[in-house]
């Protein structure tokens, strides 16, 4: 057995020789973005390092607040944005120079999302590379795993490309593109599906920006994959480890990088949401705290511990307190931040190690036999692969042979924990804002930036600049998606499932 030294090719025992502290972010939203600002505001105040906005669903699917689909929907499992004059209450009294992330679920929507924030930087007289911004931007996810996906697989690639493109050459502090594993994993995938579905997405990423002429360099030395991390101790540790040692050999053998740092994967972990239960949610602390460790001993750079009342809603406050003290406790109480990869030698971590890297290795080169992502994509293998994982899984907790404690296992009538409650009144005065905003604004000046953004995706160029003038004039998500609609279409699935 050889065991590698850490910071060295390829990376199974870490990106850097040293370990350090993770960036300490939690995942919120709600409500409108007042609501949205107290919480993060208070979370910051606690030692929160980074952050991570939910958006509500019409938001992540480019609809206005005021649009029929959003009703009952806006504010609900997210923040509502629908314009720049959002950010600005959003962001009100929070120095974005203080912060080393704001990450946000932004798939369908990553060119909008990027606009904004590159305006409110302007609006500050801000350098954009003065503050780290991770927009999650990776839209072929959606079309697997969640569902949010706006136009055709095809459209929705070229927009998130635009994103990198414009990243790399105009603001390359960013992270342009967080590959998302994560939600492959909470829609039933095992671990090797998660990262090879994942790396599969990201070579359409990677061969689409190379074709405009950016280097793998400007791109993959930036990016992020984001990853669940999971219940199952041992394999999830080795599961970073694998993922580290699969992209280096990627990237290195299909991309022949100049720049060592285009090797280095940078992994967001985010303790597993399926993982919780609403039954005994207290039982959820003790998921999340494991969940935790095994990140922290896989040696992630960025970290979200889910709150042990999310099976049942949003977070309270309380229980958003105790998920950041969660890894609080763990980086600075426990010693396991004294070494890197504290673990490695161990028989059992070099085994999984091994033999999840070669067949995440084997199912990317399945992926390439089937034509790449963008293929399984259309032709549903991606989605039937989920399907039938899903279903296994789903069927072995109905059977006991998956042991859940407290739903089919040490079952007990427990009162159940309060959740946190939305105001009613937020979804009426998000719609009155949004009303408000149309009204104050220069609608001609609107209608112009439409313009132009519809001519820059008619002509097939690259959208971000037109876009970045539209959110300016406050333009809001649902005109400008709807402008860009005119242009790509509706996505319509190839096939039902």
């Amino acid at each position: 057995m050889t065991i590698e030294e850490p910071g060295k090719y390829p990376y199974t025992r870490g990106i850097n020789a040293d370990p350090g502290v993770w960036t300490m972010g939690q995942y919120g939203g709600f409500g409108t973005p007042a609501e949205t600002n107290e919480r993060f505001r208070m979370l910051l105040d606690q030692g929160l390092t980074g952050f991570s906005v939910a958006l509500d669903l019409p938001t992540q699917l480019g609809l206005d607040s005021d649009d029929p689909l959003s009703l009952g929907e806006v504010g609900r499992v997210g923040v509502a944005i629908d314009s720049l004059r959002d950010i600005e209450i959003l962001m009100e009294g929070i120095p974005l120079e203080k912060i080393s992330q704001v990450r946000t679920t932004a798939n369908s929507i990553g060119y909008i999302w990027a606009a904004m924030f590159i305006a409110l930087a302007e609006q500050r007289e801000m350098d954009p590379n003065k503050f780290g911004m991770f927009i999650q931007n990776d839209v072929l996810k959606e079309y697997i795993a969640r569902g949010t996906q706006i136009f055709p697989a095809e459209a929705g690639l070229k927009l998130s490309v635009d994103v990198i493109e414009y990243i790399a050459i105009k603001i390359p502090r960013w992270v342009s593109l967080a590959m998302s594993g994560y939600h492959i994993r909470e829609s039933g995938s095992d671990a090797v599906q998660e990262v090879a579905f994942t790396f599969a997405n990201a070579r359409e990423y990677l061969d689409a920006a190379i074709a405009r002429g950016v280097s793998v360099d400007q791109i993959a030395a930036t990016l992020f994959t984001f990853l669940s991390s999971n219940i199952e101790f041992l394999p999830e540790i080795a599961k970073f480890r694998a993922a580290r040692k699969t992209w280096a050999r990627l990237v290195r053998e299909k991309y022949e990088p100049k720049d060592a740092a285009s090797e280095k994967l940078r992994i967001f972990a985010f303790t597993a949401g399926s993982s919780l239960t609403a039954q005994q949610s207290m039982n959820n602390v003790v998921r999340t705290s494991v969940e935790m460790l095994a990140a922290a001993l896989g040696g992630i750079q960025t970290m979200h511990v889910s709150a042990f009342d999310e099976a049942l809603g949003v977070p309270t406050e309380e229980a958003a307190m105790l998920a950041l003290r969660t890894q609080q406790v763990i980086a600075f109480e426990t010693g396991v931040l004294s070494t890197a990869d504290p673990l490695a030698g161990s028989y059992e971590i070099e085994r999984l190690t091994d033999e999840l890297a070669d067949k995440m290795w084997a199912m990317l080169e399945d992926i390439e036999r089937r034509g790449g992502a963008l293929a399984c994509i259309n032709n549903g293998w991606f989605s039937n692969e989920l399907s039938e994982k899903a279903y296994a899984f789903a069927m072995a907790i109905e059977s006991g042979e998956r042991k859940l404690v407290g739903v089919n296992l040490f079952k007990a009538d427990t009162p159940p924990y309060k959740a946190f409650e939305i105001n009613p009144e937020s979804e009426a005065g998000q719609v009155a804002a949004l009303r408000a905003v149309r009204a104050g604004r220069d609608n001609a000046l609107v209608a112009a930036t439409l313009a132009n953004l519809h001519k820059a995706a008619q002509a097939d160029e690259n959208i971000m600049e037109t876009c970045i003038a539209a959110v300016k004039a406050y333009a809001t998500v649902g005109e400008i998606v709807n402008e860009l609609r005119k242009v790509y279409g509706r996505w319509i699935p190839t096939r039902a499932f």
